[in-house]
């Protein structure tokens, strides 16, 4: 093992030409595992489901504990990093400056990370808890409290925690030690040059194909909540042919957006979501049961840091009914832990000048708060509403998850304006989510170059849709989730060695740092010291 942060002294291999530039041992076994996948799950027909269903119940039933414990252990390097002697770091060195404004990085960071899941979720998981509470009795007051307590665990700190620590990784070998912008990359301080051999190509490769589907698994809820919402608009029936058609159609505006690059495409975008967003939650807030709303956010987000400690290390050992776990909580950790790599890529990309602790708590703290307003504002609505029984929100979303959010706008005035608006801003994050998906699995089977042939980044652009599409056919949402878990898996503990490889290279570049301060000590003093001398011999 190396203990040396430097640059590897070999070459990553590339194959360029006017349309492609690519890493081949990274590539061709990633797109041959893909295309296995593709054709595999067509061939299996109505067979597909079941097999993604018996693959994400054996990995439930004996790796639920490595889940929980590897997000927990996330949340403890993240704190560690930021307040340590690390915090002080500055990602691209002492001199480096900010590529973005503070509110753009938000914007950005906010809109790759979970823009689609907000949308679905904000309304369906609150209240399907509601009926359905893990840790209490149906119709009591503390099933309320749990459901949004539990909806709050699953998209608070635990899923920032993923994205800062893979994010820091990234952004700290790309730009403090010059090495490529891949995954590859961050296990330098234990694999040395060998990162550029067979065991850098086999983590790259995992990278890629935990952010296909991670991706693939948001596309899906993206086009079927799309497709919920024109049904309910425009009475087109939500039909898997519909969605795929959505796939399609969006996948093409992210291969536009993704051949105007970062600055035009991407940030463009991610702030049009955001301000998009911002309205629809203002429009929630004015028009809804505003106090209730805001007492719901304080007392939900204190309910969350009370019992953070039990629920965060729940794994249904003593429950013998069970099915919890592999439904909810671990489905969404193993989908925050498969959309890393490219979350924590884009963040990385955009994240160059800030410290490491301001890194930490810019990803970790504001995302979460703002989330948890988000999702207190429309699932305390919809609790509002199916508890004091002005409307039946809750029976909905056992119908159909998807209608969920159309069907808390029906309750409000302009709910056809407000439903068209939602399936725009659902689209819109379908988007942004697909162009910076593609730049970051470009990135990866580029070697880590980040400015490749724009056919190229278009051609990840439209696997990632294909995927999603065949996910949707071969077994529905079932067979999302069971991509995310399987992918998931064996990145929790790529993930756990990453962190020790970070903290050996912070501790390399802080003592640089000590080093180069006291270099310049030294030399302050020599200058003052000569500076006194020779004033001595003017005065004699």
């Amino acid at each position: 093992m190396s203990d040396t942060g430097d640059k590897p002294t070999k070459k990553t291999p590339l194959k360029k030409s006017k349309y492609y530039e690519i890493h081949g041992p990274v590539f061709w076994p990633s797109v041959i595992l893909i295309t296995i996948l593709i054709v595999g799950t067509l061939l299996l027909g109505d067979d597909a489901e079941n097999w993604f269903s018996a693959a994400q119940n054996a990995i439930t039933d004996w790796g639920s504990w490595l889940f929980v414990a590897g997000v927990n252990v996330f949340i403890g390097f993240s704190l560690y990093f930021a307040f340590s002697k690390f915090g002080s770091i500055r990602l691209g060195g002492e001199n480096a400056k900010t590529d973005f404004s503070t509110m753009a990085w938000f914007a950005m960071l906010f809109s790759a990370g979970m823009g689609i899941g907000l949308m679905f979720f904000a309304v369906a998981e609150p209240m399907w808890h509601l009926l359905y509470p893990p840790h209490s009795e149906v119709g009591s007051t503390q099933s309320v409290r749990d459901a949004m307590g539990v909806t709050f665990l699953h998209w608070g700190l635990h899923a920032w925690a993923v994205y800062a620590v893979v994010g820091l990784s990234l952004a700290f070998f790309a730009f403090n030690r010059k090495l490529p912008l891949s995954f590859r990359s961050v296990f330098y301080p234990l694999l040395g040059d060998r990162i550029n051999g067979w065991m850098g190509d086999v983590v790259d490769i995992l990278a890629v194909l935990a952010t296909l589907f991670g991706l693939a698994t948001s596309l899906g809820l993206g086009a079927s909540q799309a497709g919920a919402g024109l049904e309910h608009v425009f009475g087109l029936e939500n039909t898997t042919t519909l969605q795929v058609i959505i796939i399609a159609v969006v996948t093409a505006v992210a291969a536009v957006s993704v051949l105007l690059g970062v600055q035009k495409g991407v940030k463009v975008l991610s702030e049009f979501n955001i301000r998009l967003a911002g309205l629809f939650l203002l429009f929630i807030l004015i028009l809804g049961p505003t106090f209730f709303i805001l007492g719901n956010f304080v007392q939900s987000t204190g309910y969350y840091l009370q019992t953070f400690a039990e629920y965060a290390t729940w794994v249904e050992v003593f429950d013998e009914d069970g099915g919890f776990m592999s439904t909810w909580t671990v489905f969404y950790w193993a989908w925050w832990i498969s959309w890393s790599p490219y979350v924590g890529m884009f963040i990385a990309r955009i994240s160059r000048g800030r410290t490491v602790k301001e890194f930490i708590l810019g990803v970790l703290i504001v995302p979460t708060i703002v989330t948890f307003f988000w999702m207190s504002s429309f699932g305390g609505a919809a609790i509002f509403l199916e508890t004091t029984g002005i409307a039946e929100i809750a029976a909905a979303v056992e119908a159909d998850q998807t209608t969920s959010l159309f069907v808390l706008l029906d309750q409000f005035p302009f709910a056809m304006i407000t439903s068209f608006l939602a399936i725009i801003l659902v689209l819109s994050f379908f988007v942004t989510s697909s162009d910076s998906g593609s730049l970051v699995i470009d990135g990866l089977t580029s070697g880590g170059k980040i400015d490749s042939p724009a056919a190229q980044r278009v051609f990840w652009a439209s696997t990632e849709g294909l995927v999603a599409a065949v996910l949707l056919i071969g077994g529905g949402l079932g067979a999302l989730q069971a991509a995310a878990i399987s992918t998931g898996l064996p990145f929790v503990i790529i993930l756990l060695i990453m962190c020790y490889s970070l903290q050996r290279g912070l501790n390399r570049e802080y003592n640089e740092m000590q080093d180069k301060e006291a270099d310049k000590e030294r030399e302050d003093y020599r200058t003052i010291v000569s500076r006194l001398l020779k004033e001595q011999r003017e005065k004699k």
